[in-house]
């Protein structure tokens, strides 16, 4: 068995791979041996403990109350015992009886290593909580670890001992990663669990876009440029409202850069991913126009007790308003807050303003599809104890572990294993998806590369000229 002095040295290591304090190594120490004691004693015992700093030796000293009438062992004494040792002993007085380490048997010193353990654990819990709980929205780097039911497990950069993961939901679905490959995402939330904070990243939160821009434009970080507002469909296109408190600098023309190298820099971090960028209005009509670069509106009608714009282009400006499947008018929308009925100025003409382009919104082509979970082939009880507890539709259910099905009353482990198996079936993706679905893109769609983000930022700033005169 190890002795004090060695437990000391060995203490001291820890502290300095952990970054504890000297203090914060004698106070561990301190709870440790406190814990062998109560394996010793009893769970009230109270003891002195003392260590020297130049030769790592402690004294201990357990504490007990000297009573007529002993009712708690752990922390007194009866008189007639405590006479034996000294007979000038009264009721109420304090013995001190002094413990070697060497009498610690191996329950204790398991007490002991518990303690320390559990201490130094919960030290990094709170570490980690304190350094992310207020980071919210800050981009973070760090190495895939491994991929598990579609999520992603990342070990950051500058916290190796952090609980990071990237869900299937927080994942653009147009991007793989495999193990080993750097990877760079944003801070959603940090989650409390039962083993401690787990911090939630993503890569298909307008958050992420935001992050990118304030770390490849230097006048958003310094605050000179805000970025207003923000409009994202994963995979496809993204909308960004930008304006400057300095009106000597052009809050557009800062985020695309020389040559739009800094828009390009986002772009390619993103996947390819087009990114418009217009400069942001206060009054809603103004913005309105911006918003559906690049293409020209020719008139805006609002209604601001309904939150409904009505929109009018020309005939060869209605397919870029529209953008691919009703992309471009459903961001702007999105964008601005209110909805854009949209029209071309044939179709305004002959149907009146009472007719609205566009029905409902379709699903998102490049979000995860969902689906009741009564589609899946469960047995009926499986089926029943998710509904009970809440989860009704696959993404419920996407990212949950053994632990959580076994939580739900009603499911076995035996249920729990055949709903990982069926998640695994459904969210595992070949390997060469991701090049075929990119050559379709590109075959499909050879206008929406990175060039054509960039094509944007002119073409909008271009057709703001009418709208700064109008407003």
């Amino acid at each position: 068995m190890a002795n004090a002095g060695q437990i000391v040295a060995a203490l001291r290591d820890i502290g300095s791979t952990k970054d504890l304090t000297p203090d914060e190594v004698h106070d561990l120490l301190k709870d440790g041996i406190l814990a062998g004691l109560m394996r010793i004693h009893g769970p009230n015992v109270d003891a002195e403990i003392a260590i020297d700093e130049s030769t790592g030796e402690f004294d201990i000293v357990v504490l007990r109350r000297v009573v007529a009438e002993v009712e708690d062992p752990s922390s007194e004494i009866s008189l007639e015992e405590a006479r034996w040792d000294d007979p000038g002993f009264e009721v109420g007085d304090i013995m001190e009886v002094p413990v070697d380490f060497a009498q610690f048997g191996r329950n204790a010193v398991m007490a002991m290593k518990q303690r320390i353990v559990q201490r130094v654990r919960e030290g990094e819990r709170q570490r980690i909580r304190d350094e992310f709980e207020d980071r919210v929205g800050e981009l973070l780097s760090g190495e895939v670890q491994q991929t598990e039911r579609g999520k992603m497990v990342v070990m950051l950069n500058l916290a190796r001992d952090a609980d990071a993961i990237i869900p299937w939901k927080e994942q653009n679905p147009r991007e793989r990663f495999r193990q080993g490959d750097p990877i760079r995402a944003v801070l959603k939330k940090v989650d409390e669990t039962p083993k401690g904070p787990r911090l939630i990243l993503s890569r298909a939160d307008p958050l992420f876009v935001s992050a990118l821009f304030k770390l490849e434009v230097p006048e958003i970080y310094q605050e000179i440029v805000e970025i207003k507002r923000i409009a994202r469909e994963v995979g496809g296109r993204t909308k960004i409202a930008v304006s400057s408190r300095d009106e000597s600098i052009d809050p557009v023309g800062a985020c695309v850069g020389m040559k739009g190298s800094r828009v390009q820099a986002v772009v390619s971090e993103l996947g390819g991913e087009r990114i418009d960028i217009v400069p942001w209005h206060p009054e809603t009509e103004v913005f309105a126009r911006r918003a559906l670069a690049p293409a020209r509106v020719s008139r805006v009608v609002s209604n601001p007790e309904r939150q409904v714009i009505t929109a009018i282009v020309d005939e060869d400006q209605l397919s870029l308003a529209i953008g691919r499947n009703g992309q471009n008018v459903r961001l702007a929308s999105q964008l601005i807050g209110w909805q854009i009925d949209l029209y071309g100025s044939r179709e305004w003409l002959e149907k009146g303003p009472e007719f609205s382009l566009f029905g409902e919104r379709d699903e998102d082509q490049y979000e995860t599809a969902d689906f009741p979970l009564a589609e899946l082939e469960l047995p009926a009880t499986t089926l029943a104890a998710l509904n009970a507890a809440g989860y009704n539709t696959f993404l419920q259910i996407i990212d949950l572990e053994t632990q959580d099905f076994l939580r739900v009353e009603g499911l076995t482990e035996a249920d729990a294993e055949r709903l990982l198996s069926l998640i695994d079936q459904l969210t595992v993706v070949e390997g060469e998806a991701p090049a075929e679905e990119a050559a379709a893109d590109g075959d499909e769609a050879p206008g929406d590369d990175v060039d054509g983000g960039v094509e944007a930022e002119s073409d909008e700033s271009a057709g703001d000229e009418p709208a700064e005169s109008e407003g």
